[in-house]
């Protein structure tokens, strides 16, 4: 097997091998051939090139999202390595596993002058969970250094692994950096890093106050698919008092649940929000999207809050009583092993009346609008396959999303970490490679347009479907305070435009379609999920000037 001369290489590559690493984005460049000439060598790894570093990060990150596994990105030196921030930093908050591993000059070509060199080790700061910083081995210090830094190496594959987040290794390269050897495969395990056993169980204390409490809220956020167990969701719908608030990237479903929250708190009062106001919260799950529920939460805070998660809790409603360090499942688990007391409360019975009101308003003014973002994310939610994977993109597009109640059979992924538009599209693309099931992903213009070297790699499946809301500019600013009517904001705020994704798509072979009225999205959606050769893009124009209206009177439509 042809293998990199480079001492260092070679322990990265074994140490990936042996820590079950398989998946490798790498971005072309001299620096980090060793990387690269040993990765693509080797019968075990599958490598993926993507020449734009920020979009082979969210690609990286969208392949971890799905396999729940770490996947490695390699780059060259400089400036390469700052573009994989925005993706470092989305897997922080979201908590997927990505593994940077960057080519550096030696540390006496740092800082003299020397071409695509900059100041690489602690680079992310504080959001990576864990850095390595390799040093060269020299003759007179050669098993030594390697020992240190397979050492250094063994624990940040180690942490990305049992930690969900990302690492970074920095690895300095001398010239000669093309030269190969041939070595037979090894074979060798991974050092044993010993695990604290965490052992979970509730308290009687505990119990009796889950058991005491009349109006227990449930709410959950970003969550894999499959993730809790049947059995338990029945007890919790079961419960009288209890609701389970669930946004659209809970990936949970059941009849008596309440999927669309902002649409469940938006016309409340301040006396439903009083009858509303739990005494028990119960959280888990990651980042929340809804502000609606946020700001009820943070204005009417319950006397207890609780959540579960093996590794760490946000206080994100300022109200933390006690962090569960278990998965959901064996807090469930526990839950359902002490004997209760039937619970007497209305409080499931008197919201649920709500949701059946607020859902049969909704119907009813949809069928009083006009073309509108509203009505084709109405239109196309109705027309996805069973079975697809549903991948969101920020701002207006999940938002809206969260005002209907989507296919069961879906599963939905949107970038909650840092929520923002820069790799919507590339996580899309890289989560579609590697799932079983076939792709849409939705999203905004300016999203698509800001992320479309996405698009730029040969690994889009042909099943992989995108479409566009195209208001011509951030129709999210149009939701929110401000003059709306001013050049300043349709120029830095909403950002008008006049472009179209038709010359990217044929630029890089999707097949397209554009609809501007309900007739055309209705018969663009009928041949839009046929089997095709190649990937497709339907691209919806919607008035951004009613937009805005639309949405804001579907709220007080719904009182």
């Amino acid at each position: 097997m042809i293998q990199p001369k480079q001492p260092l290489a070679q322990s990265i590559i074994q140490l990936c091998n042996n820590h079950n690493i398989q998946h490798i984005v790498i971005s072309p460049g001299s620096r980090n051939a060793p990387l690269t000439i040993g990765f693509t060598n080797h019968d075990f790894f599958d490598c993926y090139s993507i020449v734009d570093e920020r979009s082979a990060g969210f690609f990286a990150l969208g392949i971890a999202q799905q396999l729940q596994q770490p996947v490695a990105l390699v780059c060259t030196s400089g400036s390469a390595l700052v573009n994989y921030f925005p993706a470092v930093t989305e897997a922080f908050y979201s908590r997927i596993p990505l593994v940077v591993i960057s080519a550096d000059r030696p540390e006496h070509l740092v800082n003299i002058g020397d071409g695509q060199t900059i100041t690489q080790p602690h680079i992310f700061g504080a959001h990576v969970l864990y850095e390595a910083n390799l040093e060269m081995a020299f003759k007179k210090s050669f098993l030594k250094a390697i020992k240190s830094n397979n050492s250094l190496i063994e624990k940040a594959l180690h942490i990305a692994n049992t930690q969900s987040g990302p690492v970074h290794i920095n690895v300095p390269f001398p010239e000669p950096l093309y030269d190969t050897i041939e070595i037979d495969e090894q074979e060798s395990k991974p050092d044993k890093i010993k695990l604290k056993s965490n052992t979970f169980s509730l308290s009687k204390t505990d119990h009796k106050k889950w058991n005491s409490s009349k109006r227990k809220m449930i709410l959950v956020g970003v969550n894999p698919p499959h993730s809790v167990q049947e059995t338990y969701l029945k007890l919790l719908a079961e419960d009288p008092s209890i609701i389970v608030l669930t946004e659209t990237t809970s990936n949970l479903h059941h009849p008596d649940f309440f999927p669309s929250i902002d649409q469940l708190i938006s016309p409340l009062d301040s006396t439903d929000f009083e009858t509303l106001q739990p005494d028990l919260l119960l959280t888990f799950g990651g980042m929340i999207v809804s502000k609606k529920i946020k700001t009820f939460l943070r204005t009417n805070p319950p006397k207890t809050h609780w959540h579960i998660d093996p590794v760490s809790a946000n206080d994100t409603f300022f109200c933390l009583t006690k962090h569960f360090k278990c998965d959901v499942n064996t807090f469930f688990d526990a839950l359902s092993s002490f004997d209760a007391t039937p619970i007497v409360s209305t409080y499931f019975e008197t919201w649920n009346h709500v949701k059946v009101r607020r859902q049969q308003k909704h119907k009813k003014y949809l069928k009083s609008i006009s073309f509108s973002d509203f009505m084709a994310f109405d239109k196309i939610l109705k027309q996805i396959p069973d079975n697809y994977m549903l991948q969101s993109g920020n701002s207006s597009t999940i938002r809206y999303l969260q005002l209907f109640n989507l296919n069961k059979t879906l599963t939905v992924f949107c970038n909650r970490g840092t929520s923002g538009i820069d790799g919507s599209t590339s996580t899309a693309i890289g989560a579609a490679t590697v799932s079983e099931n076939p792709t849409v992903f939705i999203t905004g213009d300016l999203s698509f347009f800001y992320d479309s070297n996405a698009l730029w790699n040969n690994y889009t499946p042909s099943n992989f479907r995108i479409i566009i809301i195209n208001n011509r500019g951030g129709g999210i600013f149009r939701i929110l305070p401000g003059n709306k009517n001013s050049k300043n904001f349709s120029t830095f705020f909403e950002t008008n435009h006049d472009l179209t994704a038709e010359p990217i798509s044929k630029l890089f072979n999707f097949e397209y379609t554009s609809a501007s009225s309900n007739e055309e999205l209705e018969t663009a959606l009928e041949n839009f999920y046929i089997q095709s050769s190649r990937p497709k893009l339907l691209e919806i124009f919607t008035p951004s000037s009613e937009n805005d209206q639309i949405l804001l009177s579907y709220f007080d439509f719904i009182k």
